[in-house]
């Protein structure tokens, strides 16, 4: 009797406990996809097929991040104010209106990376877990990196590697090489620059290094290539790392995108997406 009455408990116990971790599950899952809708509808607005209202703009991304405590607004965030114009242009002017952190707007087409890209040099990783609002968001948002500079001719811009496949998840297909024959072109826009394509050039895995590691590629640490024995020392490196050649060689003055997301193929890992501008 008083073994059938433990192993009783014990159902009722790992019930319990599947009941709950499947509920989380569930929670992360519908969190990812009110994350991911809220995306869609800015995508919608960039691309011009969404008519944004007046005011703040389109009404259901706020409070993307679900119901999660909210974070500072947006609004009050150190950021990089441009030629913004109203929230009833169209394109990405809509978006620096209802948000003047919002720097640009990242697509690699056919792969899903279609998103804003975010500035706020005086907190560099202000939306790592924050929606476009400003509110908490698991998936945050693509954003550059501090130090950039309108001479440096290179964006690096960081991106989470999410569960679900969204955000920058799609970077690490550029492993595969028929991918990257499919996908050699990424597209980006910033308020100073209209849009243009950047053609890849090197996909290659690393990681962020220790201070005393030696020898190795900090690409993250080439954030102003103006500098021709900066531009070619990092260059040469991405080539030698690349796990592919795109047969694309970059020249000195040309303008560079670093993709950058975590990885885990080892500690601390990361894989790596750089592309040069085309027709310079």
């Amino acid at each position: 009797m008083k073994g059938k009455k433990i192993r009783i408990a014990l159902t009722i116990l790992f019930a319990a406990v599947f009941c709950v971790s499947a509920g989380m599950v569930l929670s992360i899952w519908l969190r990812g996809e009110r994350e991911e809708a809220a995306f869609d509808e800015l995508a919608a607005i960039v691309h011009g097929t969404s008519a944004v209202s007046g005011g703040t703009g389109a009404s259901s991304f706020v409070q993307s991040g679900g119901d999660a405590p909210a974070a500072e607004s947006a609004g009050d965030s150190a950021g990089q104010s441009g030629s913004a114009g109203t929230a009833d242009e169209p394109g990405l002017a809509a978006l620096t209106a209802m948000n003047p952190d919002c720097f640009g707007w990242l697509e690699i087409p056919g792969t899903g990376v279609d998103y804003p890209v975010m500035f706020t040099p005086e907190d560099p990783e202000h939306y790592l877990r924050r929606a476009f609002d400003g509110s908490w968001a698991q998936s945050g948002v693509p954003f550059l990196d501090g130090s950039w500079t309108p001479e440096g001719k290179q964006y690096i811009i960081y991106g989470h590697n999410m569960d679900n496949g969204t955000m920058f998840a799609p970077l690490l297909r550029y492993a595969d090489a028929d991918f990257c024959r499919e996908h050699p072109v990424l597209v980006l826009e910033t308020i100073y620059e209209a849009s243009a394509e950047y053609e890849i050039f090197a996909a290659f895995r690393s990681k962020a290094y220790d201070v005393d590691d030696e020898g190795v590629f900090r690409y993250y640490r080439y954030t102003n290539l103006s500098a021709q024995e900066d531009f070619e020392s990092f260059v040469s490196q991405c080539l030698a790392a690349s796990l592919y050649d795109f047969g694309v060689t970059p020249q000195y003055g040309d303008t560079i995108v670093t993709l950058s997301t975590c990885s885990y193929h080892t500690d601390e890992g990361r894989f790596v997406v750089a592309a040069r501008r085309a027709g310079q």
